[in-house]
């Protein structure tokens, strides 16, 4: 049984009043950040009609060991985890936005966390957008993802010398998505470091605009 670790935790907003949006994203922050923070990065997205739910991490950490550690040593922090993004993920569909039409975005520990709960409870989506991450796990243990992403814009953006972010991880991680159905588009920018680059804002706000005509 999971622990209610991250869900008693505060959620700040953004944008459009969420009842009134024609679309939603779920920003998930990094490892020692917070909501605030994350949430920031919406005002480099500035597409009309969207509405910015960004969850707090207990702690600020989703998970406290490394995202390719073993699973168990990540629990029972990362269970909650996942948990609390389906939570808002439901709270969007109660609002009237269904999961098609809302984008997870995650920036490093935020970005795996995306990634890693849009391949356990693979659908379509609105988009997927992981900026600095990976899929979580030990690279010797194999997947056991069911489901299909049914065509599920995603986005992987990371350096080819992150600290933190191992390139072949990113690379697994976004072959596998695409085997998933996902529509994948990868990005590897020379020497970046772990930070995000207006380059990858740009690609995450072409996904945005074409959910809004949708």
């Amino acid at each position: 049984m999971n622990q209610a670790l991250h869900q008693n935790q505060r959620v700040l907003a953004g944008g459009e009043p969420l009842e009134e949006a024609r679309a939603a994203m779920i920003m998930l922050h990094g490892r020692g950040a917070g909501a605030r923070d994350i949430l920031g990065l919406a005002s480099y997205l500035k597409v009309e009609g969207f509405a910015f739910l960004a969850p707090q991490a207990a702690h600020s950490v989703w998970y406290p060991d490394r995202f390719m550690a073993p699973l168990q040593s990540n629990e029972p922090w990362l269970s909650s985890a996942l948990q609390r993004v389906g939570e808002m993920l439901e709270h969007c569909r109660e609002k009237g936005i269904p999961a098609q039409r809302t984008v997870l975005l995650g920036f490093s520990q935020g970005a795996c966390l995306a990634l890693e709960y849009a391949a356990r409870n693979a659908r379509r989506y609105g988009a997927l957008a992981a900026l600095s991450g990976g899929l979580i796990g030990p690279p010797e243990e194999p997947r056991n993802d069911q489901g299909h992403l049914q065509g599920t814009p995603v986005y992987l953006g990371c350096s080819d010398v992150d600290p933190h972010i191992p390139l072949e991880r990113v690379e697994f991680s976004a072959a596998h998505l695409e085997e998933m159905g996902g529509e994948v588009k990868k990005e590897i920018f020379p020497a970046m470091g772990h930070t995000v680059m207006p380059e990858e804002l740009d690609q995450v706000a072409s996904l945005m605009r074409e959910l809004a005509r949708a």
